[in-house]
């Protein structure tokens, strides 16, 4: 049976999007997003890593991925599995915590699995309800109310753990100006620090390689701009890639899809 795939964003509401996969047995390389990101399989069952943690992820259980985490989540023996993800911003999230935490960045969940029958239905009827045609209002409550159960559950005597400040100033460079090259040795030069301690230091808080890290930047910018309709060659430049054809290649091993099946959702949407 052939996978299907599909994405939704609304632009009035730009602090989340929603995919959902149908009937697929591809398997991700390990990768990272901005967002906070929730998902649920609908059918089949996966292997679900963040880090060093693992996890089985199946039907009635919540997927939990903090920003920025490397996470793979793929099917077992190969089976095709269905799945929902919802990519939430950082900040949005983050000020919802503040209402209940009073915390000023981002916390992390203390799991990152939660099993829960009623929340992961909850979850179900939250993503279909940004799929399908309702009102904004109806869209942000319900969202709001959601996270704020999940909150609730996972942040609980919940301690902020702050990294090294290199590796934090590291992640800031490594974020802007993602159309430029940029060298091991040129990041180092920046912090004024030992390439290959950076590397090992990077690589032992965030779980990736800086490259990877921003690679991983790289498609999370190029999806914001595919949504908003620009060109791949034009796409492919402002984000740092040689040309198409290279931007294909990465977009692809991470996504599982091609930028123009990826963009092609939100042409059809806007023709609605």
């Amino acid at each position: 049976m052939q996978a299907n795939e599909f994405f939704y964003k609304d632009e009035r509401l730009p602090f989340i999007e929603v995919r959902y996969t149908k009937n697929s047995s591809k398997h991700y390389k390990e990768h990272l997003h901005k967002t906070f990101s929730i998902g649920a399989i609908d059918k089949g069952e996966v292997l679900y890593k963040v880090k060093d943690k693992e996890a089985l992820l199946k039907p009635g259980s919540l997927a939990l991925i903090p920003p920025l985490h490397i996470h793979s989540c793929n099917p077992i023996n190969n089976k095709a599995r269905s799945y929902y993800m919802i990519y939430i911003d950082k900040d949005y999230a983050a000020n919802i915590q503040n209402s209940l935490f009073y915390n000023v960045t981002f916390l992390e969940p203390t799991t990152i699995l939660l099993n829960n029958p009623t929340l992961y239905k909850e979850y179900i009827e939250l993503v279909k309800l940004f799929i399908d045609k309702s009102f904004l209002l109806e869209k942000e409550q319900k969202l709001i109310l959601f996270l704020e159960k999940i909150f609730l559950q996972t942040l609980q005597n919940k301690k902020v753990i702050f990294t090294s400040k290199i590796v934090q100033d590291a992640k800031e460079i490594l974020s802007s100006d993602l159309d430029q090259e940029l060298s091991l040795e040129e990041l180092a030069q920046k912090l004024n620090c030992n390439p290959y301690t950076l590397l090992r230091n990077f690589k032992k808080e965030f779980g990736i390689t800086p490259f990877s890290f921003r690679l991983n930047l790289r498609i999370e910018l190029s999806k914001k701009l595919l949504s908003k309709g620009l060109e791949l060659p034009q796409i492919a430049l402002k984000c740092g890639f040689f040309d198409q054809s290279h931007f294909q290649k990465y977009f692809k091993n991470i996504v599982l899809t091609t930028p123009k099946e990826y963009q092609k959702n939100f042409k059809e949407d806007k023709n609605v």
